[in-house]
């Protein structure tokens, strides 16, 4: 279970105390350009995320200047927040749900919840944050590998597959949930436990989304869907023609 600090600060649950910025390798560190501009520790722009600063880099330590979190990442998410004090503080606070519902909510349905909304998110760094939450929970290897493609997948209880049809029509479906995946949460679930679910996987649709408009940690990505280059001396042609063989 989480752990609040003496600070006041929740810790994210999957990028506790740092790695130093030589930890970083090359391709990470170069992979570290978020679309919205890092605020340094000089500017910071409250004791609130000097705070958090400090629990998730180290006290004194420049998130800018040397970057790198436990698990790999740039910890730029942080950073970029800091352009709002505003934002950053209700983004984080968020975090203490965590505490709060893991003493109602089986964390391994949270996480299950958490890892599919960042894989049909395409975020990943939410799906591979969210892997390393599952494996913390003790989660088997193979029920973790299986979440993107869990439809077909024997891994998992009722209850957990209703969970990941949950997360399914929060993400792609906008919240239409069907009502006989939720007649099998109702069965097994409170009211209270529900409403954790649906909210923390709606959240972290949320932030799956954001990292990857903002491009931060592992989000920072090329498009890649683009038009493919034709070969030189390629001429236009009517390809439907062509194939019906009525072309020239």
């Amino acid at each position: 279970m989480n752990r609040r600090d003496t600070s006041g600060i929740m810790a994210n649950p999957y990028t506790m105390l740092s790695l130093s910025s030589s930890d970083l390798t090359p391709e990470r560190k170069a992979m570290a350009m978020p679309r919205l501009r890092e605020i340094p520790r000089a500017e910071a722009p409250n004791e609130y995320v000097l705070r958090a600063y400090d629990r998730m880099f180290g006290p004194d330590r420049d998130p800018v200047a040397e970057p790198g979190t436990a698990t790999g990442t740039p910890g730029n998410w942080w950073t970029v927040f800091a352009n709002s004090p505003e934002v950053f503080h209700h983004a984080t606070a968020g975090f203490v749900l965590y505490a709060k519902s893991a003493e109602r909510l089986d964390p391994v349905l949270r996480e299950l919840g958490q890892t599919r909304a960042g894989w049909l998110s395409g975020s990943s760094f939410v799906f591979s944050q969210h892997c390393k939450s599952c494996r913390k929970l003790g989660i088997p290897e193979e029920k973790i590998k299986a979440i993107p493609g869990w439809g077909v997948s024997e891994a998992f209880s009722q209850l957990e597959r209703a969970v990941l049809a949950t997360t399914d029509g929060i993400v792609s479906d906008h919240g239409r949930v069907d009502d006989a995946v939720f007649a099998v949460l109702k069965e097994n679930l409170t009211d209270e436990q529900i409403l954790d679910l649906i909210y923390i996987t709606a959240m972290y649709a949320m932030h799956a989304t954001l990292s990857r408009i903002l491009r931060t940690e592992y989000d920072d990505r090329d498009e890649p869907v683009q038009e493919i280059a034709a070969p030189e001396g390629y001429e236009n042609r009517d390809l439907s023609a062509d194939l019906a063989g009525t072309g020239n």
